[in-house]
């Protein structure tokens, strides 16, 4: 393939010798667009401790790969990722591949030495994800899986006054997250509609992302007890021929079976006694990317709504009773006073979806220079795949599970 001559990010001059990260992604498709954005500004907007070099990308297909490495900006693209985890040049691995092929490469790219970045869910299952942690504890590599909802400024703001006690205690989390790009019936059985590949569908997809906020905001899961769907059983096999895959694709004329859910939803409590009802759907009409929470507590609630990702909806009890109803925060405010925000605009000019990863990799790269894992990371990823398995239990013996 032919080289990229715009592979090096560059830093601010210094008089001290910096650190220079080689990354290599395998996978080059929705994330891997999404993860190369945040690779290539991630330098440019926040003060990193080491300069970052967007080495390699890695895929199956030479003539989509060779396209993705233009348009990405990526040095070098291979076809065979094991030479490429092997090779003493790269110091970081980012997977963004189909989930089955996650613990596969995770665990060859920890045993190589490389600190390692996953895309969720982080396994197919619990036992696999625990080969993964496994693998990266025995290494002692830097290893994060990429939650990057945790990183949005409003959600990190949440966590801040949680912590600070603004709430009071937690009574409940309720989550929902709607998509509806599947509704039509003649949308194509793509892999992410293939238990053997996918693991499950809208649960470890999109669920997994609302469980790990609920983790992240109001603490671990006790019980849950849930139930599952899946409205189309049979879709049309996809034409590997036309245009457009993964959230896009045509199907032909043969009919094949879907085997993993479109929605799923469990109610549950956490170990600090909180309440939770989380929802999550690729059947609901109307909605693209639709996340919401709300949480109560003793002396307060907060609300957030992603199409409105720049605002934090705050509701005081402590306010006097003329006064009261929920007030927006938004969370454009630099200077450290939101989170992330700082090395963007001035305030009031918000960011948007991509941003999320800009900060997830700038955290990432800063943890790899100190040699400390930084949160979510694969033990976050196994906990999260804990309650998703529990809420699959629970839906099959219709009875509150464990988790």
């Amino acid at each position: 393939m032919a080289k990229n001559p715009r592979k090096t990010v560059p830093r601010k001059p210094s008089s001290k010798a910096r650190k220079t990260l080689k990354v290599a992604m395998i996978g080059y498709r929705f994330m891997g667009k999404a993860h190369s954005n945040g690779w290539r500004q991630a330098p440019r907007f926040f003060d990193l401790d080491a300069d970052v070099e967007l080495d390699t990308i890695c895929g199956r297909n030479p003539k989509d790969l060779a396209a993705a490495q233009k348009q990405f900006g990526w040095a070098k693209a291979s076809t065979d990722w094991r030479a490429v985890i092997e090779s003493p040049d790269i110091d970081i691995v980012d997977i963004n591949t189909p989930n089955d092929s996650h613990a596969e490469i995770a665990i060859a790219a920890a045993q190589a030495g490389k600190a390692v970045l996953c895309e969720k869910p982080l396994g197919m299952d619990v036992a696999q994800c625990q080969e993964m942690v496994d693998a990266v504890k025995k290494a002692k590599v830097v290893n994060m899986v990429c939650h990057n909802y945790r990183r949005i400024p409003a959600v990190a703001q949440a966590k801040k006054m949680i912590e600070d006690g603004t709430l009071g205690d937690i009574y409940h989390y309720t989550a929902r997250y709607a998509q509806d790009w599947i509704v039509d019936p003649d949308f194509p059985l793509v892999w992410r509609l293939q238990s053997k590949i996918s693991g499950s569908g809208a649960h470890g997809d999109i669920c997994a992302h609302i469980i790990d906020l609920g983790r992240y905001l109001c603490g671990e899961f006790a019980e849950v007890c849930g139930q599952m769907n899946t409205f189309i059983k049979k879709r049309p096999l996809e034409d590997q021929g036309a245009k457009g895959q993964g959230l896009g694709g045509k199907g032909g004329k043969k009919m094949g079976k879907v085997t993993v859910d479109d929605a799923s939803q469990f109610i549950g409590r956490f170990k600090n006694g909180a309440l939770c009802n989380l929802e999550a759907t690729r059947f609901a009409l109307g909605r693209k990317n639709h996340i919401t929470f709300e949480i109560n507590g003793s002396k307060g609630s907060l609300a957030f709504d992603f199409e409105d990702m720049n605002r934090l909806q705050y509701f005081d009890n402590g306010n006097d009773a003329d006064r009261q109803g929920f007030r927006d925060i938004l969370v454009t405010q630099p200077g450290g006073v939101h989170p992330h925000v700082g090395q963007w605009w001035p305030p009031g000019h918000i960011i948007g979806y991509e941003h999320t990863f800009v900060h997830t990799i700038a955290d990432f790269v800063n943890a790899c220079v100190k040699g400390r894992s930084i949160q979510p990371t694969f033990v976050d990823g196994m906990r999260n795949q804990r309650v998703l398995e529990a809420v699959e239990e629970s839906a099959k013996a219709r009875q509150w599970v464990k988790v």
